[in-house]
């Protein structure tokens, strides 16, 4: 056994006892076990809420986008930073009516704004098929940093399986307690790593990043670009507007933000996260040195150019710190996708068709599917071959078509009732599902139209469409209404 493995299997265990270590002492109840009693404060907040944003994809699908794709991969650093933005507005006002209201899923949320129990079963279904490709990137991820950075001693399907059971334990035992201490952990190794090996490799092979993009240019001109079609500027542009209205509609982040124990530490964290986001710049940083020292990664092998540079430039030793920081990166967004669709299927969905069962027992049936869910996971990670950036959109694709419902509850009078709700998502649910089973695009489907216009993400059209019915059933549902009502004394 290598140096770098002990030292990955090190981290592993260390994350493991964390979990363990945080829930002793509670009663893990289904508050504790899902929003941690709502008693975290700003640091652990802003932890937690990184620690679902900067998971593997940040680590390996970044770099690996820098590497493949060029510049449409600064999509990652916009959409981030814009969302840090809408956050400073939602997250205290969704916060709010949560504690008021004492809910524990995204999914109370919409059966409580819009008095639908069939609404919320309906966004608790949405945020698990959004969830599963997710989940999946973490696995991945995690198989690639294990597989690679052991010097293949433990194969990739074998890491994806080890990295299932250590999350299923993990979520089990602890919780959202145990992701909140293991974020503290990921995120000083993740900004120290990764600030490293952005500075260290460009200067190492080129001697400077002016030197490494010249470099670029001249071996691929036209690469730090972006394309006249497909992943021009309008998919950019559509691309990033889509992630920031569906950056805070993922049920984990929805848990993340009940846990807070006030509604200020969004404003404060909105300040402060957009600095944070800078570290990805450095990501991209290794994927582009990656361009020229490690040729020849295509496809989805392109998500293993920072391991891949890594190891050949890095004593064993330090490759094993650089994949325990990417485990990491797997461990703590991959415990709370997997605590997050657990509940919502034994909260939001269970419960709802058996009303007089006890919290405890929707615990003890949360904690039953988390194996059934990890098990899904790896059955998908093993048989999928897509690149972590194309399940990311994926998923972003179908959690969006949320937003409008959420957005319109906001309101003090919401003009938009539960038909309107439920009409709007299935419709968005339905255009996304029905273009991605097919491969088409908004090209294919409509080759007159113009090029930016054929490049538009397919999920922003999906979410145009969402919204104007979601109007249009609403308005027709108030009509009938109207129309039923008694219009004087005589006609009672």
């Amino acid at each position: 056994m290598n140096i770098a493995l002990l030292i990955i299997l090190a981290f592993l265990l260390l994350s493991i006892f964390l979990g363990i270590r945080s829930s002793k002492g509670k009663d893990m109840d289904l508050e504790q076990w899902t929003v941690g009693g709502r008693g975290f404060g700003a640091i652990f907040v802003f932890l937690l809420m990184a620690g679902e944003i900067y998971t593997t994809f940040s680590f390996l699908g970044g770099s690996g986008w820098a590497y493949g794709k060029g510049a449409p991969a600064l999509y990652v650093l916009i959409y981030i930073t814009l969302s840090y933005v809408l956050s400073y507005w939602l997250l205290p006002e969704i916060w709010k009516y949560a504690k008021e209201n004492k809910l524990m899923s995204q999914s109370d949320f919409f059966v409580s704004k819009y008095k639908s129990p069939s609404l919320g079963i309906l966004a608790a279904l949405v945020g698990v098929v959004s969830m599963i490709p997710v989940i999946v990137v973490q696995l991945k991820g995690l198989g690639i940093i294990v597989s690679e950075a052991s010097y293949g001693a433990i194969s990739m399907s074998a890491a994806v399986w080890m990295g299932a059971i250590s999350l299923t334990i993990y979520v089990m035992i602890s919780g959202i307690h145990g992701s909140v201490w293991t974020a503290v952990i990921k995120d000083i190794m993740m900004i120290a790593i990764i600030g490293f090996l952005g500075i260290y490799l460009p200067i190492h092979y080129f001697g400077g990043f002016q030197p490494m993009f010249e470099a670029i240019d001249s071996a691929k001109p036209g690469f730090l670009k972006f394309p006249e079609q497909g992943l021009s500027v309008s998919w950019f542009i559509s691309t990033v507007i889509l992630l920031v209205f569906g950056f805070y509609m993922w049920p984990q982040v929805f848990s993340a933000v009940y846990s807070a124990r006030s509604g200020k530490v969004f404003r404060k964290n909105a300040i402060i996260s957009p600095l944070y986001t800078l570290m990805l710049l450095f990501v991209f940083f290794v994927g582009f040195t990656a361009i020229l020292k490690v040729p020849g990664l295509v496809g989805a092998d392109a998500d293993l150019s920072l391991l891949r540079l890594s190891i050949e430039t890095f004593d064993p030793w330090f490759i094993g710190i650089i994949g325990g920081a990417g485990l990491l990166t797997a461990l703590v967004p991959g415990s709370m996708l997997l605590m997050s669709v657990a509940t919502l299927l034994a909260k939001n969905v269970y419960k709802e068709f058996a009303p007089t069962v006890s919290d405890r027992h929707v615990v003890r049936l949360a904690k039953f599917l988390v194996p059934i869910i990890a098990l899904i996971a790896v059955y998908f990670t093993l048989n999928g071959g897509e690149t972590m950036s194309a399940l990311i959109l994926m998923g972003y694709s179908l959690i969006t078509q949320l937003f409008p419902s959420l957005l319109f509850s906001l309101k003090k009078n919401n003009p938009i009732n539960k038909y309107g709700a439920i009409a709007g998502i299935v419709t968005g649910l339905a255009i996304v599902i029905c273009i991605t089973l097919s491969h088409s695009t908004i090209g294919t489907l409509f080759p007159s139209l113009p090029q930016a216009a054929k490049d538009l993400n397919v999920g922003i059209i999906a979410l145009a469409i969402n919204f104007l019915v979601m109007i249009t059933v609403s308005l027709a549902f108030r009509k009938h209404v109207v129309q039923l009502e008694p219009k004087s004394v005589n006609d009672i």
